[in-house]
């Protein structure tokens, strides 16, 4: 910490807080803010849970604030959007298509996935939008499954967290994820069986006909 800084008192660092994400308009980490404030990184992270919770209660305020991991971020309600473009003369831009919203709640839920996969659900070749979604960085590679040909595997960024405003995959909406297959059942290859307890790695192969559950996390996974 620059030994210019005051050291503020414990009812004015929360105060010092909003005052830093406000200004950096995108996500500052534990360790910034501890160094800044000449606290342990551990306090932060704990002075920032619990002002989190009073901050977004306040169903007055138009912005929240966003807690992640390492990092934490102030950033506008959905609601206000359309005011926002308005204001600033945003007239377009920002949403994603159909295609991406349903391939980003298969990665989302059974993530990490391979492009394979993604392509057995949706029964269309996804190429385009796994790598559109890539340069969004809303999606990312993460190593690559061990089989023939060695597939990517991919995953959610914290981008996609803080796009639709969540801290956690745990936040998304639960879905009814059909059962995994039984002992001897055909699986297409490069499609991990998942573990029992892990229902967020499940095999989703006939997801893409339960039409009303990807409609759902489509309507849920929105960026409007």
């Amino acid at each position: 910490m620059d030994k210019d800084l005051l050291k503020l008192e414990s009812k004015d660092i929360e105060s010092a807080i909003e005052a830093i994400l406000f200004a950096a308009g995108h996500p500052v980490s534990y360790a910034t803010l501890g160094e800044t404030l000449d606290l342990f990184e551990s306090q932060v992270k704990k002075k920032i849970a619990a002002f989190a919770e009073k901050y977004n209660a306040d169903k007055s305020r138009g912005i929240m604030l966003l807690v992640f991991n390492d990092s934490c971020q102030l950033c506008t309600k959905e609601q206000y959007i359309p005011f926002i473009k308005e204001a600033l003369g945003i007239r377009k831009g920002g949403n994603l298509s159909a295609s991406s919203l349903e391939v980003l709640a298969i990665i989302a839920y059974n993530e990490p996935v391979t492009r394979a996969f993604i392509d057995t659900v949706r029964k269309v070749d996804s190429a385009y939008v796994v790598n559109s979604l890539c340069e969004k960085n809303l999606i990312e590679a993460c190593g690559r499954l061990d089989v023939p040909g060695r597939p990517n595997l991919y995953r959610t960024t914290p981008t996609f967290l803080r796009c639709f405003g969540i801290e956690s995959l745990d936040q998304l909406p639960y879905v009814d994820l059909p059962r995994a297959p039984s002992e001897g059942e055909i699986i297409p290859l490069d499609i991990e069986i998942p573990e029992a307890e892990s229902p967020n790695k499940e095999i989703i192969d006939e997801l893409i006909d339960e039409s009303k559950a990807i409609d759902k996390m489509a309507e849920q996974l929105s960026l409007e």
